[in-house]
């Protein structure tokens, strides 16, 4: 039996898992970080506090959940948000770390990845398209800190990335949280300004802002903001800016396809885990791949199958 444990401490999430390179199976544990009523964020200083005191309890319900930590071949942890030169955040010191410390003491390798290169893996995984570790797909991670796409070539142990699109201002998770709070829902805003949207019967029409491939979404806050000044009711207000990141996104997706040609895609990060967004975008393009909300939003899953990959 080959057991692999994944560690992650992104900025909004605290998880591990144990991925059964036998049977297959995953098993995650997750904590999200608190962030305070009204606040749209979270400092990485409380951050770093957060993980520190929520990843021994995080390993603790993983132990329970799968039984013991018996077996374990090798440790993988992500490291930095993204595969570039440059890219770091305090939070990800906690969990290479703990990573670190605990390759050492049970005499197994570390392998070390990017938050990023975790979401992707963990779509694939999730999604059922593991056959495209070996392939060259485009990848869209739509969260609270990035919202990019990537064309991505894997050679069966990892990935090689390249950005081909992004968005020039606000990411689509701000726009999303942002709005959430200024209707006066709790933070992270993604689901519940989901279900204030299902709510509303009006249909709403955006035209995203491009330039290329790229997007901007500054204007969708502004225009949210401009709403409830004018009294609009906070069911529209919300389905509103739920389109306009949808609709943003449709509009990278069809830039890139017309540029790059047709290719399968894989939508990951927590906006794509949106019910609204995955129905639409998944009737519009026949190559979409999404992975389970689970899944999507910030884990452990994508870092522990990268680990595994690299040591078959």
């Amino acid at each position: 039996m080959s057991r692999i444990l994944g560690i992650d401490t992104s900025n909004y999430t605290t998880s591990a898992a144990l991925f059964d390179t036998v049977s297959g199976e995953m098993i995650q544990s997750k904590m999200l970080l608190p962030v305070k009523k009204g606040e749209k964020g979270i400092r990485q200083s409380d951050a770093v506090f957060h993980h520190t005191a929520q990843l021994p309890q995080v390993i603790s319900s993983l132990k329970a959940k799968c039984g013991g930590f018996y077996g374990i071949d090798a440790i993988g942890v992500s490291t930095r948000p993204r595969s570039m030169e440059g890219s770091y955040m305090p939070c990800f010191t906690v969990g290479s770390g703990t990573a670190h410390i605990l390759s050492e003491v049970l005499g197994v390798p570390l392998f070390e990845c990017s938050h990023q290169e975790g979401h992707i893996a963990a779509a694939l995984f999730s999604s059922g398209r593991l056959d495209l570790m070996n392939g060259r797909f485009i990848a869209f991670h739509v969260s609270g800190g990035t919202t990019e796409a990537l064309m991505v070539s894997g050679s069966g142990k990892g990935f090689k990335e390249k950005l081909i699109a992004a968005s020039l201002d606000l990411k689509a998770g701000q726009a999303i949280d942002r709005t959430a709070v200024m209707l006066g829902l709790p933070f992270p805003g993604g689901i519940h300004l989901e279900r204030l949207a299902l709510e509303c019967g009006d249909s709403v029409k955006y035209k995203p802002t491009m330039k290329g491939c790229d997007c901007c979404l500054s204007g969708v806050e502004n225009k949210c903001r401009r709403l409830l000044e004018e009294g609009a009711p906070k069911e529209y207000i919300a389905k509103f800016c739920l389109t306009a990141v949808m609709n943003s996104i449709i509009g990278m997706t069809d830039a890139i396809l017309g540029q790059y040609g047709q290719l399968p895609l894989i939508y990951v990060g927590g906006v794509m885990s949106n019910g609204i967004m995955r129905r639409e975008i998944s009737a519009r393009y026949s190559g979409a791949n999404f992975a389970e909300p689970e899944f999507s939003c910030d884990n452990a899953a994508g870092v522990a199958l990268l680990a595994a990959a690299g040591i078959s």
